[in-house]
């Protein structure tokens, strides 16, 4: 069946996958665990019937607080079967666990209006922290599926359950996707069954997905793109490798070593993940992995660097990596996802452009490489099956030439109608006559999306425009910014100098250098010298579900000390 069909929901899909490949599986390598399709259909339709029993409603939004486990899953496909509607939750990480993430999950599940969450028995000491400001009741995922002798129920007795589910509606309601940077005023993206499986079948359709790819990701399931890329496989019928995030940030080279050995095909990782895995492993190491089952490398989510893309294809090619293999393309929770993929068989399309134009003038004027203005745009290819994007100017609306940077806006099946959030006033305006704002500024050349950043990352300072991304990539690879990490913004002490705010373990006289390194830099590459820096400790810049820093959550750690 396809799965974008008018008449298909996420269920009934499970259950065709199901009869049609019931012994391919889902491999959850960081908990050693296997389950395959067939059991993933029956378990889940066992914890529906359980959710029905406990009155939940059609439609309601159903929390899940699960790793990337085969809870998770089961979860998502039993609330969905349910009637209700699935809502992956954030985890806790780091100082987060004692800090503010109960209130973070207290504002995300008020804004659901949430009654219910589903919650991993792996988070048994994490559970009772968040009774008394999480006013949810919390399910113990492994009572649903396996309590009152429910675990030796009989295929008759389960298929006996699933004819007395609700039948859910293709428009009904499918999961409540919270952005990555949700925080104080999160709002939850509403998709319906149809939105998903159409998203899906643009992803399928954008790989040619066969039945010999094996997708496996690392990211995790509560982010668009661990999600919809683990549903894409598994909803394809195909194998589908699943890593914790932290198995991935703890060792990348073991990482590699495992997707390698699995022969999986396709991956999704947002760029720092590719420079993750270039700081993790040599030249000298690169002839212990062959890489040459890798088919479709995707890289979104965040800036696509040249340099790392770049550096990747040069460092892996005797591993077996094909230029072609790595995949830039652009996406949102809004959209199931895809929005625009390059043609496949193609490497890495950039474009350089003169950085002044870009910024002050919105026009994407090409220059040479070695122009010292230059910067390199990826681009990312054209919209996907059932999805149209245009370019708008930002204060008339009206469409942009070639060339011109503007607004993204999208439409198409895959496309949601609307938000949850609790100041309505916040999303009123992302819909223009039918389009989605997307809040991403881009222009086309010849049909090819480039991506140059976000609308609410533009900084101006004596009114001039820059780029955060511009700001930041002049003094990453400084020696003392901690694993490059830094952001920029504008400063809270003074709207006419920018803030660059980076992480690093010096203090004292080698704090005071870097200082005036990175000012010195910035003055040099981009002519500011408006600069206010900022170090703070490593790991103290809040990033979002994906790993992107949070420029503007920054801007208020600075304005805090």
């Amino acid at each position: 069946m396809n799965s974008s069909d008018s008449r298909a929901t996420l269920p009934s899909r499970l259950a065709d996958i199901a009869a049609d490949h019931p012994r391919v599986a889902a491999t959850f390598w960081s908990t050693a665990e296997t389950m395959d399709y067939a059991e993933m259909l029956r378990a889940s339709r066992i914890a529906a019937a359980a959710l029905v029993r406990r009155g939940v409603r059609p439609g309601e939004p159903v929390g899940i607080l699960c790793p990337n486990a085969p809870e998770f899953l089961v979860s998502l496909f039993a609330i969905t079967a349910a009637g209700a509607a699935a809502a992956p939750l954030p985890l806790p990480a780091g100082a987060r666990r004692a800090g503010g993430y109960p209130q973070q999950l207290a504002a995300i599940t008020a804004t659901a209006g949430m009654r219910t969450v589903l919650a991993s028995p792996r988070f048994g000491e994490l559970v009772p922290l968040l009774h008394g400001t999480v006013n949810v009741e919390f399910l113990d995922t492994a009572t649903l599926s396996t309590g009152g002798g429910a675990d030796e129920a009989t295929a008759e007795e389960v298929e006996a359950l699933a004819r007395a589910l609700p039948a859910p509606r293709t428009d009904d309601l499918a999961i409540v996707q919270f952005t990555s940077g949700s925080t104080a005023m999160p709002k939850g993206v509403l998709l319906t069954h149809r939105q998903v499986l159409s998203g899906l079948a643009a992803i399928r359709t954008g790989i040619a997905l066969d039945l010999d790819d094996q997708g496996g990701f690392w990211l995790p399931l509560f982010h668009d793109m661990g999600l919809f890329g683990t549903l894409s496989a598994i909803l394809r019928g195909i194998p589908a490798h699943i890593w914790s995030p932290m198995a991935f940030v703890k060792d990348p080279a073991r990482w590699l070593r495992e997707f390698a050995a699995s022969k999986t095909t396709i991956t999704a990782m947002p760029n720092f993940g590719y420079e993750a895995l270039l700081a993790a492993i040599g030249p000298e190491q690169v002839a212990e992995y062959d890489l040459s089952n890798w088919r479709i490398a995707f890289n979104g989510a965040e800036p696509i660097s040249r340099e790392v893309v770049t550096a990747f294809g040069e460092r892996f090619a005797p591993a077996g990596f094909a230029p072609t293999t790595m995949f830039g393309v652009y996406g949102m929770a809004e959209a199931t996802l895809a929005v625009a993929f390059p043609p496949l068989g193609r490497a890495p399309v950039f474009e350089w452009v003169d950085r002044a134009a870009l910024a002050d003038d919105s026009a994407a004027q090409p220059v040479s490489p070695h122009d010292p203005g230059a910067r390199a745009v990826a681009g990312v290819g054209a919209a996907v099956q059932g999805l149209e994007l245009r370019i708008v100017d930002l204060e008339s609306g009206t469409d942009l030439p070639d060339g011109r940077v503007g607004e993204i806006l999208i439409r198409g099946a895959s496309v949601t109608d609307g938000y949850l959030s609790t100041d309505p006033a916040s999303v009123a305006d992302r819909f223009v006559d039918g389009w989605l704002r997307t809040g991403d500024l881009g222009y086309q050349r010849a049909g090819e999306l480039f991506v140059t950043g976000r609308c609410k990352d533009m900084i101006t300072v004596r009114g001039v425009n820059h780029y955060a991304q511009d700001v930041e990539a002049v003094v990453r690879d400084l020696d003392g910014i901690y694993k490059g990490r830094c952001t920029a913004a504008v400063d809270p002490d003074g709207e006419d100098h920018i803030a660059l705010i980076a992480e690093s373990e010096l203090t004292g006289a080698d704090a005071e250098l870097l200082s005036r390194t990175i000012r010195e830099r910035i003055a040099a590459e981009l002519g500011l010298a408006a600069v206010q820096v900022h170090l703070v400790a490593p790991r103290s810049i809040p990033r979002t579900s994906s790993g992107k820093l949070q420029r503007l959550a920054a801007r208020d750690l600075i304005a805090q000390q």
